[in-house]
C-alpha cells in the first residue's frame, strides 16, 4: 500500500536535551537524538537522498514511544 504522495518524518539532532519523546541513537559514528514531539508530513517529492537506516532495537523504541505519547 503506498498510495500516499506524502511520508512522516521525524528530524534528528546531535544537540539538544532528552525528553520522553525523544530517542537516542548512534548514527554514522555520531550520538544524536530523533525528535518525535516534531513529526511533520512531507512530500515524497522533497526527499532528495536516503541517509541510511534505522536498526530494528532502534526502530522498536520508536514505535513504543509513539504509542506512548498518542495514549497519552
Amino acid at each position: 500500500m503506498n498510495c500516499l504522495k506524502t511520508v512522516l518524518i521525524a528530524p534528528m539532532t546531535t544537540k539538544g536535551f532528552h525528553a520522553p519523546s525523544r530517542v537516542e541513537l548512534q548514527f554514522q559514528d555520531k550520538t544524536g537524538l530523533i525528535l518525535l514531539d516534531q513529526l511533520r508530513s512531507v512530500d515524497k517529492s522533497r526527499l532528495i537522498k536516503k541517509l541510511g537506516t534505522v536498526d530494528s532495537k532502534t526502530q522498536k523504541i520508536i514505535s513504543s514511544t509513539l504509542v506512548s505519547i498518542f495514549e497519552m
